[in-house]
This record gives C-alpha cells, structure tokens and sequence, in this order.
C-alpha cells in the first residue's frame, strides 16, 4: 500500500447519513475496549491499537462502532492521533461493499462537526483515497505527506 498523505474534509457539507440494514452505529464505550482493541488486533494488525485505546478512554469516547447481530464488524476514530484527525477506521473484510464505511465515516464526521470543528484531516490515506473523495468530497491537502505531517513525529516512520 502507497501512502499518498493527509487528506481534509468539510464538515459543513457532509452527506446524509445511511446507515445499512440490519447495521447498528453507536459510539464505543470504554467498558467494551478489551473486545474492539481484539477486533482491531485481529482485523488490522497491532499498529493501530494505541491509536484506538486513545479515542475510546477519552471522555466521552472518540470512537464509533458498527455491529450487526451483536457482533463487532467496524470501527471509526477521531481525535485519536491529534486533534481534527479522522481515523484509525476499519470494517472486517467480509463485511465490505456494504455501506458500513461511509455509514461509520460520515457518522464520525458528524461527531466531530457537533464538537465545534470546521474541517476534518483524514491522515496518512493510501488506497482508500478514492472512497473518502467519492464518500465526502475529501481532498489531498497540499504538501501533506507522511513526512511532512503529525506521523512524522513518529518513533520509526
């Protein structure tokens, strides 16, 4: 995976929220941690797990999750990296293609456009680049690469 850099949302101009059938959206609770940080593990790897341990012991957490039938399918952050920074976020494989996403997306957004901010920075976008265009018009903010970025403040980059 390419990382391109660090996309920027308006929050002013989010679309209408769809949340699939079946599919419920809530914010995350602390209480439910130990389960989302393993589904997270699991799914996506350990490299994202201080980023989502960050956003759910916030007050009130900065995280999003979808279930379907109870069971954990995606997740959504913000905060979690740096203020007005969308993301880490993810949806099990099997469960793509379905609007879990840009449900989970767009209901993040709202959150953070509720708590006062005006745009939304969608860092360190690789592949996904083309969802968040065609998901919430987001767009590359000039110069901001990985590098040039808040990562770069990272042990090893």
């Amino acid at each position: 995976m390419e990382y391109k850099g660090d996309m920027i949302a308006n929050l002013q101009t989010l679309p209408q929220l769809a949340i699939p059938k079946g599919i419920k959206l809530k914010r995350a609770l602390p209480c439910d941690g130990e389960a989302i940080l393993a589904f997270v593990k699991e799914h996506f790897g350990q490299g994202w797990i201080g980023e989502v341990n960050a956003a759910l012991y916030q007050s009130p957490p900065t995280a999003f999750i979808a279930t379907e039938d109870g069971k954990l399918i995606g997740f959504a952050c913000y905060d979690a990296t740096a203020r007005a920074f969308f993301g880490p976020t993810g949806v099990d494989q099997n469960q793509r293609g379905r609007g879990v996403g840009a449900a989970l997306l767009v209901r993040t957004l709202q959150a953070m456009r509720d708590v006062g901010y005006g745009y939304a920075i969608i860092g360190w976008v690789g592949d996904a680049a083309k969802f968040y265009e065609k998901t919430v018009n987001a767009q590359f903010i000039p110069g901001g690469t990985p590098e040039r970025s808040v990562y770069s403040r990272l042990i090893r980059m």
